[in-house]
């Protein structure tokens, strides 16, 4: 399958809503064929050069058209791909446009499995001090992976994984490391604010 590309420095997940704002005459030309065309388009993960990964998004409404041309478009991620060709530009074409393999997606996972993420990440999320006020069958991997603390390239395996199950391992051994650094650090808060005020301490009875 070609899809047209337009390269960013993000990763969308799949469910995911996208806001962009168009003004590059080669993206605007993009939004046009794909609104003419019914087209999807493809959102390629750009880390220091091309990673060769990227999602399928489809455009979901033209919020604003600026007498100029440019447009400000909500986006939805649909599924992960991996490139096969690269052509910049694509023929007759100011942008980019390419060949591209679907990653493989089982979406079963252990009920097991998706308790312990469902522990952890309302853990996480009450220590950045989200609403945890959510229906756990709603929640999949990629629920609220742009939330927890992942880096870029971390967001990037995580869509690379074949499997819900091995996204959920993956996240469940991520939150596993980083929740414990942060409970440290709102310990160290609490500790620098009582420094320089008066303490009632009990004597110790010695």
């Amino acid at each position: 399958m070609i899809l047209p590309f337009f390269p960013l420095k993000l990763v969308v997940f799949p469910g995911e809503e996208l806001n962009l704002h168009i003004f590059e005459p080669r993206y605007k030309e993009l939004i046009k064929d794909v609104e003419e065309g019914g087209l999807t388009f493809g959102v390629c993960t750009f880390i220091d050069q091309l990673s060769g990964y990227g999602t399928e998004v489809k455009l979901d409404e033209i919020h604003i058209r600026y007498e100029d041309g440019r447009m400000d478009i909500k986006t939805v991620g649909q599924r992960g791909f991996k490139i096969a060709t690269f052509d910049n530009p694509s023929p007759n074409k100011g942008y980019a446009a390419g060949a591209i393999e679907w990653l493989e997606d089982d979406l079963r996972v252990p009920d097991f499995l998706h308790h312990e993420y469902i522990f952890y990440l309302r853990e996480m999320l009450h220590l950045l001090h989200y609403d945890v006020s959510f229906n756990p069958a709603d929640i999949d991997s990629f629920s609220f992976s742009h939330k927890i603390g992942l880096k870029l390239e971390e967001e990037l395996e995580l869509i690379k994984l074949p499997s819900e199950e091995k996204r959920t391992e993956f996240l469940i051994n991520h939150l596993k490391r980083i929740i414990p650094a942060l409970k440290a650090a709102e310990q160290a808060k609490e500790k620098i604010k009582q420094n320089g005020h008066f303490k009632h301490l009990d004597p110790l009875d010695f």
